[in-house]
Parts: structure tokens; C-alpha cells; sequence
């Protein structure tokens, strides 16, 4: 049985071994025109202290599960899109 007031253990960096990494969620797209696929909320490890970002077996294996069943998963949506120039 854990105690109450034991804080949880800081996850560490599965590349550098330091702690202190953060969870956060992104957006990817996989493919290209007709087959342009963009997964939201992917969520993935970052490591402020060598700068690795990364992902665990199970999203991997997640990820790979919407692109294989995307007919049945994804939501036709219309996208705008803006090209970056610098002034």
C-alpha cells in the first residue's frame, strides 16, 4: 500500500537518463493529397534536457491502427492552409 504523501516518481528520459520529461499532445500528417491523413492528439514524451521527443510502443502500435482503419475512424474535414514567409 503507497503512502498518501510519497510524491510519484519523476518519469525519466528513455534516450539521456535525466529526469524531468513532459507529456504533451501534437498533430502529425501522414501521406500526401488524396492520402493526406492528420492524427490530432497524438501524445508523446519530450525531454528538456537533450531535446528528444518521443513516443511509447502503444502509440506506436495506436498510430499504426488509425492509418490501417482510417475509413472507419477519420472525419472528412475541410483544411485551410498558410504558407510561411518571412517579412
Amino acid at each position: 500500500m503507497s503512502n498518501k504523501n510519497e510524491q510519484p516518481k519523476e518519469q525519466v528520459c528513455d534516450y539521456c537518463g535525466k529526469q524531468g520529461v513532459h507529456h504533451k499532445l501534437i498533430t502529425r500528417s501522414f501521406g500526401k493529397g488524396a492520402t493526406l491523413l492528420v492524427i490530432e492528439n497524438i501524445p508523446v514524451i519530450t525531454c528538456p534536457n537533450c531535446g528528444e521527443t518521443y513516443m511509447t510502443a502503444t502509440t506506436a502500435h495506436m498510430l499504426a491502427r488509425i492509418k490501417l482503419h482510417r475509413k472507419s475512424l477519420a472525419v472528412e474535414r475541410k483544411v485551410s492552409v498558410a504558407m510561411f514567409a518571412p517579412a
